[in-house]
């Protein structure tokens, strides 16, 4: 069975958790953030392909001791982002372009999964809250497109308009109340949040209309939460994930006028 293979079969497998299991699940673990705070070094360029790091090293930069490092170590070789050179030594891995795209086609499959979760579980409070964030990125879409007329620096709010939707993203996933499915999604990112909220603004900055062409499909997402239709809301997730995706994984575009907005990958 082929990695990719075997994650989704993991992650299919989470239908069939039962709710009383994950009653127990906590905060995440040192392990986890250990994990979570080196893959972002690896993905944003900070530990470079090719750069020997060491367990105590680590360790010491994330003040933590060397056995939840240990731990998030052995999980990334087994993501393919280090390898081992020496028994308490690794090398930092060249992602290479086939990896990126395998491990795409399991985030897209993976956040598809998490917005079916959430069309089955998600309360009022969650789906209202959906509502009031994509009301908030409404009003900065307005603001840059005013600002951008007026021939004024849009960055900034560029930068808060895709905050916003990073948050929209999170309450879709707190509405799949299925912490196995988020951790799952969690662990197979293309790029971490840094990593993807800096290559969306390289890209805005060359072309002012990315990612617009899919920034409607917000409201129809919730939409089809309320509706509990479970299937609507996979389908134009998936969607919106596979091309925002491809668009970062894709070489960048020739430089426009300059940066309006758009909605993340």
């Amino acid at each position: 069975m082929t990695t990719l293979t075997s994650i989704l079969a993991v992650a299919y497998m989470v239908n069939a958790v039962a709710r009383e299991s994950l009653k127990g699940l906590t905060a995440e673990t040192l392990a986890d953030r250990a994990y979570r705070a080196i893959r972002d070094a690896v993905t944003t360029g900070e530990l470079r392909p090719g750069q020997k790091v060491t367990e105590r090293g680590l360790a010491e930069r994330l003040s933590v001791s060397p056995t939840p490092v240990r731990e998030a170590i052995r999980r990334l070789e087994q993501d393919g982002f280090l390898e081992r050179t020496g028994p308490r030594t690794v090398q930092v891995v060249a992602f290479a372009d086939a990896a990126r795209q395998d491990l795409a086609e399991v985030e897209v499959a993976l956040r598809g999964m998490v917005a079916r979760f959430g069309a089955r579980h998600a309360t009022p409070a969650q789906l209202d809250h959906l509502d009031a964030v994509l009301d908030e990125a409404d009003d900065l879409l307005i603001l840059i497109r005013q600002r951008h007329e007026a021939g004024q620096d849009v960055s900034r709010h560029v930068g808060r308009l895709l905050d916003t939707m990073q948050r929209f993203n999170e309450v879709v996933e707190a509405c799949a109340n299925n912490p196995v499915l988020v951790r799952l999604l969690d662990q197979t990112r293309v790029f971490s949040w840094p990593e993807r909220r800096a290559r969306l603004i390289e890209r805005i900055s060359r072309n002012d209309r990315f990612g617009l062409d899919r920034y409607g499909s917000h409201r129809a997402l919730v939409r089809a939460l309320r509706a509990g239709d479970s299937a609507a809301a996979e389908a134009l997730v998936i969607e919106d994930a596979r091309g925002g995706l491809g668009d970062l994984l894709a070489a960048p575009t020739a430089p426009a006028e300059s940066a309006e907005s758009a909605d993340r990958a």
